[in-house]
């Protein structure tokens, strides 16, 4: 059987191959610009949405990759060829891509080679999110602040996370098993770590904070879709966690578990606690766009 490819630097090779310099800028300084996406039956999904937020990505920070979008999305789609039927049938690939300014100039005498660019897949890791769909997320508010926007664009996608890493790990500690919800200065809701923040009300359907303040999350665009085929209104506004506490439903949207309930937040019930009906037909939808059960696939290969 084959083994599984990697993408470096304009070549396919062995995954476990793809071998990166200790002297390379992304490990050096965090400067890695970075997109994750996933398969359904092994075809990615959003794949052109997900290349145009990793070039607009590279603009705000300078680097040119040295390929163009339509060249990356071939490299991406036949990486996924190759690696997707090494699977289990019915399985399906994460894809990451990431580009990196290249060597660190302190730290390589002479002529510094260009830019790192990189794709590599890896079997979705149902575990982690299955039990979610059921139970619910939980989320805890913390003293770690959303990055300010004087530091760098929200929409800008990297790997400078270091605020994600302690807001969760404060969260933990205060209510083991959740996950941080982030505030900015003024203490209004501005995403969770690594998801965007969605809101159900009754009485006004979906509530989400400013565009302008958030990640544009390509799963968040895909939920503005589905609720527009439900006829479900949407609205932005501020957010104080007093809102998502006092919100019929709430939900996370991202990459690889496309959308998942919110069930606690602060250690207190939202809603009575469970997932609810509004969550069941925003699943629904996304199985119906993804052409499988998302939650029965998440059952099935959790357990690999």
């Amino acid at each position: 059987m084959p083994d599984p490819q990697a993408y470096l630097n304009g070549k396919f090779l062995p995954a476990e191959q793809a071998v990166l310099r200790v002297s390379d800028a992304g490990f050096v300084q965090g400067t890695t610009v970075a997109e994750q996406l996933r398969t359904f039956g092994g075809r990615l999904f959003r794949l052109e949405m997900h290349i145009a937020r990793l070039f607009h990505s590279l603009g705000i920070v300078g680097i040119d990759p040295g390929l163009n979008p339509a060249q990356l999305a071939r490299a991406a789609s036949e990486l996924v060829a190759h690696n997707h039927p090494l699977l289990a049938e019915g399985d399906d690939l994460g894809l990451v891509m990431f580009v990196t300014p290249g060597a660190y100039p302190t730290m390589l005498p002479g002529d510094a080679p260009g830019p790192t660019v990189c794709l590599h897949t890896f079997p979705l890791r149902f575990d982690l999110w299955v039990d979610k769909y059921e139970q619910g997320e939980s989320l805890a508010t913390t003293d770690v602040m959303q990055v300010p926007s004087a530091c760098w664009p929200p929409e800008l996608k990297c790997r400078s996370r270091m605020h994600y890493y302690l807001a969760d790990r404060a969260a933990r500690q205060r209510f083991p098993g959740s996950r941080a919800l982030l505030l900015d200065a003024q203490g209004y809701v501005v995403e969770a770590s690594t998801a965007n923040v969605v809101l159900y009300k009754k009485d006004t359907g979906l509530l989400l904070p400013p565009a302008h303040k958030t990640l544009p999350g390509i799963s968040l665009a895909v939920l503005h879709e589905l609720a527009e085929e439900l006829e479900l209104y949407s609205d932005e506004r501020d957010l104080r966690p007093l809102d998502v506490a006092a919100a019929d439903e709430v939900f996370l949207t991202s990459t690889s578990p496309c959308i998942a309930p919110v069930t606690q937040l602060d250690g207190r019930p939202i809603g009575d606690g469970r997932p609810g009906p509004m969550f069941g037909h925003l699943m629904s939808a996304w199985n119906e766009l993804a052409g499988l059960d998302i939650v029965a696939q998440a059952r099935r290969f959790s357990q690999r």
